[in-house]
């Protein structure tokens, strides 16, 4: 009977995840306000220097850094949003309104597994860490032939490490469809 108690308190204690599902969701949506509110931002002040006729020193950068810094926010967001419905439904239970639209249920908030729960997650960051380098970057000055290789270096390696991100979790059948045609 203790047996049973205490099993029964263990199973049930997987309820506390439900904190991080309402505190995720609830970072997610502020992050989606923090970021349309930045857009909306820039707009105005993009439109206050196309009405006077004025353009400011670095409008572009400044216009397209805030714009890249606002997607990044969305991102991170989108991270918030995976995070929690990934939890949910790990460890409460599936969601059922998503289980019955076949139709519009996304696959990346299709959570079966931890390993797919952080390999979904682990993507979006990548993506956030790009971004944020090309945020970065609109504001370096290159002052020598070697910084720009060095910047058209990070962006190859950028480029093969998103190949390579993109190749995870994809079916190998097709190489295999290919080898067998050669022989």
């Amino acid at each position: 009977m203790i047996e049973a108690i205490f099993e029964g308190a263990i199973w049930r204690s997987r309820f506390v995840v439900i904190l991080a599902v309402i505190f995720g969701l609830l970072g997610g949506i502020v992050l989606f306000i923090v970021a349309s509110l930045d857009i909306w931002g820039i707009a105005v002040y993009a439109f206050e220097a196309i009405i006077s006729h004025t353009h400011p020193e670095h409008f572009h950068e400044n216009i397209v850094a805030g714009i890249i810094g606002a997607v990044d926010l969305y991102l991170i967001a989108v991270v918030m949003l995976i995070f929690s419905f990934g939890l949910y439904e790990l460890f409460i239970s599936e969601i059922d309104e998503a289980a019955n639209d076949k139709e519009t249920t996304s696959k990346i908030l299709a959570i079966h597994s931890l390993d797919q729960l952080k390999d979904n997650i682990a993507k979006v960051i990548v993506m956030v860490l790009v971004v944020n380098f090309f945020q970065r970057v609109l504001h370096t000055e290159f002052k020598s032939p070697l910084e720009m290789l060095y910047f058209a270096m990070s962006i190859a390696f950028l480029a093969i490490g998103l190949y390579f991100l993109g190749m995870v979790g994809k079916s190998k059948e097709p190489y295999k469809t290919a080898e067998k045609r050669h022989e």
